[in-house]
């Protein structure tokens, strides 16, 4: 009995991967930027599963970018050094001392620990920050906030070095100012600049949740922008969801092709979107 449920196994495998042939030609030499947040970088297994996921997408032609967050792992280190944090309207005020930390734990720490990941996996990785190369250059969002920066100018050149070379950026969200400041980017506004200066194919937020979820509570599978803003309007996309479909609008008005507000917990959740026929999450297009 154990042998035959293995060998049904098998067969399924067998199945899933011959079912995936489609999309993997869909996706071969296509750009996908995956936004990583959440869940994705909580443990150790979860960041191993992420990383062997990348190396897969690689491996079957495709061209990955992960931009990666890092907020607890900045209040943690905040709090190590005793570093006090003020607040205007919900948000961080980024002063000097606070920049400086946020760089060191984003660009070190965080940053190589994803690069580490991926590479354990066999692939090949490089990590790296919106400063590098002037990637990502900002001007500053509010005075109120510090440093705290909105990318203005994108130059993904040194990104398209990357993949001639076979290898995955790993892009920590930090932007250089016009006279040398360092600005703390919100992760999921940098890699919706970064997939639109790339034109990218797709560009995957992984979240928390399971995607946008219409008034009943359904996740809706797929959406055009002008459903997002009526359903923003109405109230239904509310809070924390907001920020992340408004980064999806931006994306697609700057060439992005589609953005997948995706369920990070998930097993496999980019796989899934990618290669199956039911997706992941909320799939967001343009009107036309």
């Amino acid at each position: 009995m154990k042998k035959q449920n293995m060998n049904r196994d098998w067969i399924a495998t067998a199945r899933t991967l011959s079912q995936a042939l489609p999309y993997l030609q869909r996706y071969t030499g296509a750009i996908v930027v995956i936004k990583l947040g959440g869940h994705a970088m909580g443990s150790d297994e979860a960041m191993e599963e992420f990383a062997r996921d990348v190396v897969l997408m690689q491996m079957v032609g495709i061209h990955p970018v992960v931009v990666h967050g890092g907020g607890p792992m900045i209040n943690a280190m905040l709090d190590k050094l005793q570093i006090k944090s003020e607040f205007v309207n919900g948000k961080r005020v980024t002063d000097a001392a606070t920049v400086e930390v946020v760089e060191m734990v984003l660009s070190g720490t965080v940053n190589k620990r994803i690069v580490q990941a991926i590479n354990r996996q066999g692939g090949k990785a490089v990590g790296l920050s919106g400063k590098d190369a002037n990637l990502m250059v900002c001007t500053q969002t509010n005075a109120d906030l510090g440093f705290v920066g909105t990318p203005s100018k994108m130059d993904p050149e040194v990104l398209h070095d990357l993949f001639a070379k076979n290898t995955i950026p790993v892009i920590a969200p930090l932007g250089a100012g016009e006279n040398g400041e360092t600005f703390n980017v919100n992760g999921d506004t940098a890699a919706g600049a970064i997939a639109a200066s790339l034109n990218a194919d797709r560009l995957l937020l992984l979240t928390d949740v399971a995607g946008v979820k219409n008034g009943a509570g359904e996740v809706m599978t797929e959406l055009k922008a002008q459903q997002i803003k009526e359903l923003t309007a109405e109230g239904v996309i509310a809070g924390g969801m907001i920020p992340k479909t408004e980064t999806a609008l931006n994306a697609i008005e700057g060439g992005v092709r589609a953005v997948v507000i995706l369920d990070g917990r998930a097993p496999n959740a980019c796989l899934l979107e990618l290669f199956t026929e039911h997706g992941a999450g909320s799939l967001i297009r343009g009107d036309a």
